[in-house]
């Protein structure tokens, strides 16, 4: 037999077979399969300030995934203010379900949205500096997360083609997809001049906390710098935006513009707009929304 023409077919064979792993059609694990599928690290330093911090669950079978085999990279909500990784771990569940590869991150907190920006830019970095100990796909990451966490993921994704970036991502990083609850993606001004006049004292506390280096409000020269609106362009990566249609913190008209871009391509991107929905997705909203993130990896 020709041993070239075999070893085409076989490996042919071995690629169709990896290629054919559908994410949505893998069983939900138990949580002792869950247990059993990973290795948990908590708490690795990726700086040098206390907050900076992650959490590590390497998959077992994610390797064997092929193009599937993703990074999906957690970022909590919080106004850039408060929360914590350990607190929206509801997030991170469906994908632990199905054997995926997690990092679950802490960012600065209380220091502004610039700083907390930075944080996802240094710990994916971080991860590719230190592949021996982590040996993670960062070929194929997904950014995901809710509201500032979210945000702060959209905007790292949309600026990775960027040269302009003042913050790049280190050779080797690729953003497969973003997931993004409820997260800022134009009219920051918006967002601020909700948090300001919140009645509320700590959601005022949380606007006046979203540029330090403003008194009161942020000029829009600052507050479009921080808007994945103001660097999106047709080669970013594909979008998952959940969004509820009576959300009082990140207003509806703030993803007009940016989903609109959006839809202008409906195989690669998709919007899941929740007329009744809130701010924060309820348990029902967040299991329907997984029912459609899921078939929307396996198109990427």
């Amino acid at each position: 037999m020709n041993s070239p023409l075999l070893w085409f077919r076989l490996a042919a064979s071995v690629t169709l077979a990896s290629c054919s792993v559908k994410l949505a059609a893998v069983a939900d694990k138990t949580p002792e399969q869950v247990q059993a599928a990973y290795t948990v690290t908590k708490d690795v330093p990726y700086g040098t300030d206390r907050e900076q911090t992650l959490d590590v669950y390497r998959s077992a079978e994610a390797p064997k995934r092929g193009a599937k085999n993703y990074t999906v990279v957690f970022l909590h909500g919080g106004g850039y203010y408060l929360s914590d990784k350990a607190k929206e771990e509801r997030y991170i569940q469906p994908y632990l379900k199905k054997g995926v590869t997690v990092v679950n991150l802490n960012y600065r907190l209380k220091r502004g949205i610039p700083m907390a920006t930075e944080d996802l830019t240094q710990a994916l970095n971080f991860l590719a500096a230190h592949r021996d100990a982590y040996p993670l796909n960062l070929e194929r990451v997904v950014l995901t997360g809710f509201s500032a966490g979210a945000h702060i993921g959209s905007l790292v994704a949309v600026t990775a083609n960027d040269p302009t970036y003042p913050y790049p991502l280190a050779p080797g990083i690729r953003i497969a997809a973003v997931v993004n609850f409820s997260g800022p993606v134009g009219g920051l001004d918006v967002v601020e001049n909700v948090f300001m006049n919140h009645p509320m004292p700590v959601m005022k506390e949380i606007g006046l906390a979203l540029f330090p280096e403003t008194t009161g409000y942020a000029p829009k020269e600052v507050t479009r710098k921080y808007e994945p609106l103001t660097y999106w362009d047709p080669q970013d990566p594909p979008f998952f935006i959940w969004q509820g249609g009576k959300d009082d913190q990140v207003p509806p008209v703030t993803f007009t513009e940016f989903v609109a871009r959006l839809q202008q391509n409906h195989q690669k991107n998709t919007v899941l707009f929740v007329p009744e929905g809130n701010h924060s997705p309820s348990a029902r909203e967040l299991e329907e929304a997984y029912k459609q993130i899921f078939p929307f990896l396996d198109k990427k």
